[in-house]
């Protein structure tokens, strides 16, 4: 696209199937590596991925010639296959239905990218529940509870 200038900061979270917590430490790297590399095969720029025991958080440029949705789809399917085939979890694996999609300015990019990396730490002190609805109020995001990720 000639003459076509963007800078779209995008932070998406997405979730296990029935919040199980089952992204542990013997795959995790793997798993984030790997999802950054289907960021880069998708034609995005990868800023940072990270996530906890039960979720993800990617953080990228987004291409503006890609969908959001496309990219998520490519994204959860190509990496709940790799995980099914490599056998990292007991049983079939599988992400939740949809996500949650951010947008950042550039002034924003690293103290996205710090959060993210600090998953881990960041919740000792909260849970995913109330990190993802804290993101929703931040935002002013009006949701349908029944359209949440599965709380329990």
């Amino acid at each position: 696209m000639a003459n076509t200038y963007t800078q779209l900061n995008v932070h998406v979270v997405f979730a296990v199937k029935g919040r199980e917590n089952v992204l542990n430490e013997k795959f995790t790297i793997r798993l984030f590596e790997y999802l950054s590399g289907t960021l880069v095969k998708l034609q995005q720029y990868p800023l940072a991925v990270g996530g906890h025991k039960n979720h993800v958080h990617l953080f990228f440029e987004l291409n503006p010639a890609s969908s959001l949705a496309d990219i998520m789809e490519k994204a959860k399917a190509n990496s709940s296959k790799w995980i099914n085939e490599n056998k990292f979890v007991a049983g079939h694996f599988e992400w939740q239905r949809g996500y949650g999609g951010f947008s950042y300015s550039r002034s924003q990019r690293d103290g996205v990218i710090q959060y993210i990396m600090a998953q881990d730490k960041h919740h000792q002190r909260l849970t995913f529940k109330e990190e993802y609805m804290k993101m929703l109020a931040n935002f002013e995001i009006k949701f349908e509870d029944q359209y949440l990720f599965e709380f329990f």
